[in-house]
């Protein structure tokens, strides 16, 4: 139900960050949310460029590869709900400068492993950072864009992940057998910078602000925007004469199971669990199954495991065209099945066709599945009242770090019991499952007022 606006309250807080038009301000406060992504991308990918190397540095078994893969994930499952929980309590900004802090610092520790043991717990400490920047940077960007340009604005904040995926790529084709393995980590330290600016760089989410009783805080917030957007020469249309009531309460864990949340949030977790599975288990096992499986040299398995993350860049693009266009129902539907049907090809005649074959239907799989790996940050903020949006988005993104340990632990395993055509046959059952899922039980989002999806 609609209410008259009141000046000084969270609903005229939201509704004129809601009548901004789409400016420089948000560009740059992507570019610095993009920034941390890439970090975040760069950091995450540079296991699956290593491996070939570390699998026979230090006599890697197939199960054991399996496990230091999902290390990291351990880590960013319990990163994803504890930082989640914090941006409710410190902010968003908060939040995601001790995310980047940590990232840098594990990733300088991670260079210098001696051995198995060591670098296993260096990425799973660096996994709690990784895993808390992504939703909570997602989280911010959903509250300071308007409903008109959010798909757009979002989603091209998580082809920052995309283009740290591809660099991650090319960067190691070159440096992990010219430099060492170990430069990898060293260049993921780096980011360590933004995170002692950040606070002069981002100012808080003003919706976070009113949300907190802090309304005249939020209000200098969009002041300052305001100032910086009619500077520019932009006009403010009038404010809206009435705006959706929200409820106004502390948010628990027990919140997501209220009302009409609960079947969002069940169906947000099963939904991110299949994505995970077919999306990082792709891009992180690859590389290595085009070394030890498919027998090609280290080098060009290294370009192969580029074409993969090339793929899964345009799958991103491709997503922020459509979810504005066709919606965010379509537009993972689309990339679950039209997943589903490249691995379920590759099930049928991975073994008895040449390895660039293999190479260019995981690549349709990857770039379908990035339709969920980059849609899903945009759609699951969406859905949930600012009180509880940022924890909603960390549990629903831990259900995506379990099925990164998942999904990797499985391929391991099957591996060594069968054969490759069944780790693409559970991947395709695990594409289907998903579409299943939004299929059925997806709200629509597009063009809608946050407050009017979640009170």
């Amino acid at each position: 139900m609609d209410q008259m606006i009141k000046q000084n309250t969270e609903e005229s807080i939201s509704a004129r960050v809601e009548r901004l038009p789409l400016s420089r301000w948000h560009t740059r406060m992507m570019a610095i949310a993009g920034l941390a992504h890439f970090s975040d991308a760069f950091d995450s990918l540079a296991i699956a460029f290593v491996l070939p190397i570390l699998v026979g540095l230090w006599k890697i078994a197939p199960a054991e590869i399996g496990f230091l893969i999902s290390a990291g994930y351990v880590g960013q499952m319990i990163g994803a709900i504890g930082f989640g929980w914090l941006a409710e309590r410190i902010g968003r900004r908060g939040a995601l400068r001790a995310t980047v802090l940590v990232i840098s610092v594990m990733s300088l520790a991670c260079a210098f492993s001696w051995n198995y043991l060591s670098f296993f717990v260096f990425r799973t400490i660096q996994g709690l950072g990784l895993g808390g920047e992504v939703p909570v940077a997602a989280t911010y960007m959903n509250e300071v864009s308007a409903a008109r340009f959010r798909g757009r604005i979002v989603i091209f904040l998580q082809s920052a992940f995309g283009i740290g995926i591809v660099i991650t790529s090319l960067v190691s084709i070159w440096i992990v057998p010219n430099l060492g393995w170990q430069w990898m980590f060293i260049i993921g330290a780096l980011p360590a910078i933004l995170a002692v600016w950040l606070r002069w760089l981002m100012p808080e989410s003003p919706r976070w602000l009113a949300s907190q009783g802090r309304v005249d805080e939020a209000n200098r917030v969009v002041e300052k925007i305001e100032g910086e957007v009619t500077k520019a020469g932009a006009v403010l249309p009038p404010l809206a004469s009435s705006f959706p009531a929200l409820i106004k309460e502390k948010a628990t864990f027990a919140s997501l199971f209220k009302g009409q949340y609960a079947a969002r949030t069940v169906s947000v977790w099963l939904v991110m669990l299949c994505t995970s599975i077919v999306g990082y288990g792709l891009l992180t096992w690859m590389p290595t199954i085009y070394r030890t499986v498919l027998k090609v040299p280290v080098a060009q398995a290294l370009q192969y495991g580029l074409a993969g993350s090339v793929a899964s860049l345009l799958g991103v693009f491709a997503t922020a065209f459509l979810v504005d266009i066709i919606g965010r129902r379509a537009a993972f539907m689309i990339g679950f099945f039209g997943s589903a049907i490249a691995l379920g090809v590759l099930w049928k005649i991975a073994l008895t066709v040449a390895p660039i074959y293999v190479v260019i239907l995981a690549g349709t799989g990857l770039f379908f599945i990035s339709f969920l790996l980059s849609g899903l940050y945009l759609y699951v903020p969406e859905i949930y009242p600012t009180r509880m949006r940022a924890m909603a988005m960390g549990v629903g993104s831990a259900w995506l770090r379990i099925g990164a340990i998942v999904g990797p632990t499985l391929v391991g395993w099957i591996l060594g019991a069968s054969d490759l055509t069944s780790v693409f046959l559970m991947f395709a059952v695990a594409a289907v499952v998903g579409g299943l899922a939004i299929l059925f039980f997806a709200v629509e989002t597009r063009g809608r007022v946050l407050e009017e999806v979640a009170p």
